[in-house]
């Protein structure tokens, strides 16, 4: 059952989303939920994993991506219409948080064609450790390939640490866990529904989460079991352009 506080969260993301074009400050944010700037700050990021600056970045990108894909609209006027006065502060935003230019995120039809994972960070050490896990189907709905990224944040974006692509729910490992503090993150889209990419509809995609898990000098992991899920309004937008399975689903139809 939804809470008071993520009743008011979900009412303030829905501003947002009202109104992606505008300036929203976080007294305009707080007055929304009902509660005072600095406490509201503090439950929104209970609620959802990230600040409400953040979330509010991530929704114009996320509707920047379904822009870029569906409609002709040159670069310079999407940018406006999801709040960046600069083109060149929005393509660079983007790009840091996709993975990839705006126009290339567009020739590729919403898609990338690899996923490089990022090195350690300064000062951090590659360990001959694993992270192991089993992703579990939703309890409600279908699921399909299953996309897990290893993220310093809990929001899909940028570059993962590590990175691993499954047909389907099921086993899982990530190779050579760099020390640090990470965030497990999944996506999946049920077959044929591929070509939505992170786009919330009715329920797809499913997502997972796990974490924070600290790796250390004499850290032992355990496992990291993760039950799909509906995405909600709650979650913060899917940045990262993933991979195109549609060829591997009609490769895998037809076999």
């Amino acid at each position: 059952m939804e809470t008071t506080i993520e009743r008011a969260v979900t009412r303030v993301i829905s501003s947002m989303q009202e109104n992606l074009g505008q300036e929203l400050t976080i007294d305009e944010m707080a007055k929304t939920a009902l509660f005072s700037k600095f406490h509201f700050t503090r439950i929104f990021k209970n609620a959802t994993g990230i600040t409400p600056g953040r979330f509010l970045s991530a929704l114009r990108l996320e509707r920047a991506k379904h822009l870029l894909v569906t409609t002709e609209l040159n670069i310079a006027d999407i940018s406006n219409l999801v709040g960046y006065q600069s083109v060149g502060t929005f393509s660079s935003r983007f790009k840091n948080s996709v993975g990839m230019a705006p126009s290339a995120y567009r020739r590729l039809g919403g898609f990338t064609e690899e996923i490089q994972p990022a090195g350690p960070p300064p000062g951090g050490r590659t360990r001959p450790v694993s992270l192991r896990g089993t992703v579990l189907p939703p309890e409600d709905g279908e699921a399909g390939h299953v996309f897990i990224g290893l993220f310093p944040e809990c929001i899909p974006q940028g570059q993962p640490v590590r990175c691993a692509v499954l047909d389907r729910p099921g086993p899982y490992v990530l190779e050579d866990v760099p020390e640090g503090t990470w965030y497990v993150l999944m996506q999946s889209v049920p077959y044929g529904m591929e070509e939505l990419d992170g786009i919330r509809s009715d329920g797809a995609p499913s997502i997972g989460t796990y974490g924070p898990v600290t790796v250390g000098s004499n850290t032992l992991l355990k496992p990291a079991d993760v039950r799909l899920r509906a995405m909600r309004a709650l979650d913060p937008p899917v940045l990262l352009a993933l991979l195109d399975m549609r060829l591997n689903a009609l490769t895998r139809v037809a076999g």
